[in-house]
C-alpha cells in the first residue's frame, strides 16, 4: 500500500511482482515466502479485506498496516537451543512441561537438532502422535496455547520404536494417537479437494492419499483390539498395526496429504483452560467431529461411534466443559481461523461466527450418542 496503487487490481499486480502467487476469486488468496497453503486476504485481519483495501485506495479510509512478527536472529537461535536443553534437564517452565507431556519431548529434540544443525534420532516411548516422523515442531506459549509451527530442514534421520516399550506406556497414549491419526485421512481429502499445498511441498499425490486412507482403515479395523492390548501391556498384531498407523502412516500422510480443519479446532481448544490437561490427539478427535460436521460428511456417525468405542472425546462434555460461554466458544472459533491456520484449506467461506456455529452443532449432535 505504501506504493499507492491506482486500483485493487494494481495492488494485486504489485503483490505478484513482489513474488506472491495470487489466486483470483471473490476474495483473492495469496501464497508467498515459506507459506505452505494459500491464505485468503480476508483472514489477514479486518484491514485487509478487498472492500477495505478498495476504500483505502479510493481515499475513503486510512490504512493500518499489520504488525509483523519479529524474526529470530542467529544469536537468538543459539540461545533458544540452550533454553530448550535447559528446560529438558531442569524440568522448569509450565509451557514446556505441557509440551513434553503431550509430545514426549520429541518436538523439543527436533527443535534442538534444527537450531544446532545436527542429526536427530527419535526413540518414542509411546505411540501418542504422528510427530516422530515429521519435520515439524509445534511451539507453545507458557499458557499452553499454540504459538506457531516451526518447519525444520528435514525429517528425523531415524525413528526407532520398540513395541515392548510402547506396550508399557499407559493405554491413553495409544488412544490419543488414534485421534490424531484419524484426522489424517479427512484432512488430506479436504486439502486435496481445494488443491492446497501440503507441508512436504507441492500437492498431495495419489500415494499420499492412499497412505492416509490406509491409516483410517487400520484404525477402524484394529483400534479397539489394540486398545485392549495396550490396557494389558501386551503386544498383538492389532497393537503393532495401530502403532504403525499412529506414527508412520499418519506422519507421512499428514505431511504429504495435507492438513485442514481438525487441527485448527485443536488449536482453538487450547485457549480453554479446561482442555490443557488433555492430550493432543484427544483434542484433535473433537476437531475431526467438527470438520465432518462442516462437510456434512456421511462418515460422521461412523467416526463418532469409533471414537466412543476407544474412549476419545466427541463433545465438550467429554472435556469436562458443561457450560461454555459464548465468549469462550467465540475465542475458540477465532483462534481456529487465524491467518495461517490450516483450516483455510477447507472449501467453504470461513468466519468466526461460522466456526462458532459448527462447533456448537457438532457438540450437540455428538452428545446424543
Amino acid at each position: 500500500m505504501a506504493q499507492n496503487p491506482a486500483s485493487f487490481e494494481a495492488l494485486l499486480e504489485l503483490l505478484r511482482q513482489a513474488g506472491y502467487t495470487v489466486k483470483n476469486g471473490k476474495v483473492p488468496s495469496l501464497l508467498g515466502g515459506d507459506q505452505k497453503n494459500y491464505i485468503r486476504m480476508d483472514t489477514l485481519g479486518e484491514n485487509y479485506t478487498p472492500e477495505v483495501l478498495r476504500a483505502v485506495i479510493k481515499g475513503h479510509r486510512t490504512h493500518t498496516p499489520k504488525k509483523r512478527r519479529s524474526t529470530i536472529s542467529q544469536d537468538k537461535k543459539i540461545q533458544l537451543a540452550v533454553d530448550f536443553e535447559s528446560a529438558v534437564h531442569s524440568g522448569k517452565g509450565p509451557g514446556f512441561e505441557k509440551w513434553a507431556k503431550l509430545f514426549n519431548m520429541k518436538q523439543g529434540s527436533k527443535a534442538v537438532a534444527y537450531f544446532k544443525n545436527v542429526p536427530v534420532i527419535i526413540v518414542p516411548t509411546a505411540a501418542s502422535t504422528d510427530a516422530p516422523c515429521s519435520r515439524l515442531s509445534v511451539i507453545y506459549t507458557n499458557e499452553g496455547t499454540v504459538d506457531r509451527y516451526l518447519f525444520l530442514k528435514a525429517n528425523p534421520d531415524l525413528v526407532l520404536m520398540d513395541l515392548d516399550i510402547i506396550a508399557d506406556a499407559p493405554a491413553r497414549f495409544l488412544v490419543s494417537g488414534m485421534g490424531d491419526a484419524m484426522a489424517t485421512y479427512y484432512e488430506a481429502m479436504a486439502s486435496n479437494r481445494t488443491g492446497s499445498l501440503v507441508m512436504a511441498g507441492g500437492y498431495a499425490s495419489k500415494t499420499a492419499l492412499a497412505i492416509a486412507k490406509l491409516c483410517r482403515d487400520t484404525l477402524l479395523e484394529d483400534g479397539v483390539k489394540a486398545k485392549l492390548a495396550a490396557e494389558n501391556h501386551v503386544c498383538s498384531e492389532a497393537f503393532e498395526n495401530i502403532v504403525e498407523a499412529n506414527t508412520y502412516l499418519s506422519g507421512i500422510g499428514f505431511e504429504s496429504g495435507g492438513v485442514a480443519a481438525s487441527h485448527s479446532v485443536h488449536n482453538g481448544l487450547c485457549t480453554l483452560e479446561a482442555c490443557h490437561h488433555f492430550y493432543h490427539g484427544e483434542k484433535v478427535a473433537f476437531g475431526v467431529v467438527c470438520q465432518l460436521m462442516m462437510e456434512n460428511n456421511p462418515d460422521l456417525d461412523l467416526i463418532i461411534k469409533f471414537f466412543k468405542s476407544v474412549g476419545l472425546p466427541v463433545c465438550l462434555k467429554d472435556f469436562g466443559i458443561e457450560n461454555i460461554t459464548d465468549e469462550e466458544l467465540m475465542q475458540v472459533a477465532t483462534t481456529a481461523i487465524a491467518p495461517g491456520e490450516t483450516i483455510h484449506a477447507m472449501y467453504m467461506p470461513l468466519s468466526p461466527k461460522y466456526i462458532f456455529d459448527v462447533i456448537k452443532a457438532a457438540d450437540a449432535y455428538a452428545s446424543k450418542f
